[in-house]
């Protein structure tokens, strides 16, 4: 994974579309630790099985989430651009990605460390109930490409 640039993302963040909606506190307390991420077009952003230790939300650029199947070419099951997010996996354990993430375009987006994250969330429930909430659309439109995508590969 490369990381071309780092720097606090506090100044931006809150103008990111996927907390527009979050309580101001919840927006705030992310934003402090928010890191500026930038990846060249082929950089890994995620690897399958690796630990999930962040959460990104999409600056600019593209990301293609990729499943790696055996004997098979990477089936892209999504490809995400600005104002959206990539992993939720970092939620529940064991904590492991469940598919790449690779830039197909230079990409820039914020990183959240999961840990401080879940404690943000655990700490204020009603808060965190409403990230959920939020973040539920997402997890959901990715499952359903995630299905569209093997009922293509397979035929059915």
């Amino acid at each position: 994974m490369t990381k071309s640039h780092t720097t606090t993302g506090a100044p931006r963040f809150a103008d990111h579309p996927f907390v527009q909606e979050l309580p101001a506190s919840l927006v705030a307390a992310m934003g402090r630790v928010a890191v500026e991420r930038t990846y060249a077009t082929g950089d890994i952003l995620l690897r399958e099985g690796e630990p999930a230790r962040e959460f990104l939300l999409v600056v600019s650029g593209k990301v293609a989430l990729e499943a790696v199947m055996p004997a098979r070419p990477r089936l892209t099951i999504q490809t995400v651009g600005p104002g959206e997010v990539v992993g939720w996996s970092w939620l529940t354990p064991p904590h492991r990605w469940r598919l790449d993430a690779r830039a197909v375009k230079p990409t820039q987006a914020f990183s959240i460390d999961s840990e401080i994250l879940r404690t943000l969330l655990d700490e204020d429930p009603a808060n965190g109930y409403r990230f959920l909430l939020h973040l539920l659309p997402f997890i959901a439109q990715r499952l359903e490409n995630t299905q569209f995508q093997l009922l293509d590969v397979h035929g059915d």
